[in-house]
């Protein structure tokens, strides 16, 4: 159901967007140039008609988030969360300072052999 209603708000985002470029500006911009004195529907019908058509879509918009909001698959998020949280608790803290040891290995002493045979 997710993704169905995903899929009807890239539709209706993309019709949305297609209706806003196709009217006409309020100083007359670039449509201004392509009106004809022939036109089937006539320039106030259809104003009208792409006037509700955006009012219709922004509703269509608002009412598919708010529902598609409510199907957001929860146990997908749950999984990644522990996951994100799993990263978070083993972060290192790059301003913690690094700890050294205080005092030095210790190191094994052998004792002493005359192998020389020096002074005795």
């Amino acid at each position: 159901m997710y993704t169905l209603i995903t899929v009807l708000l890239f539709i209706v985002c993309i019709l949305l967007v297609l209706i806003v470029l196709v009217q006409n500006s309020k100083g007359g911009g670039l449509a201004s140039n392509f009106q004809s004195s022939g036109q089937v529907m006539g320039v106030r019908k259809t104003t009208d008609f792409l006037e509700k058509g955006t009012w219709f879509l922004a509703g269509a918009l608002l009412f598919l988030s708010v529902v598609g909001a409510g199907f957001i698959p929860r146990e997908q998020s749950e999984t990644d969360q522990s996951r994100v949280q799993e990263q978070i608790e083993t972060a290192v803290d790059p301003n913690q300072a690094p700890i050294f040891p205080t005092t030095p290995p210790a190191t094994e002493q052998t004792p002493a052999t005359d192998d020389e045979g020096g002074e005795n």
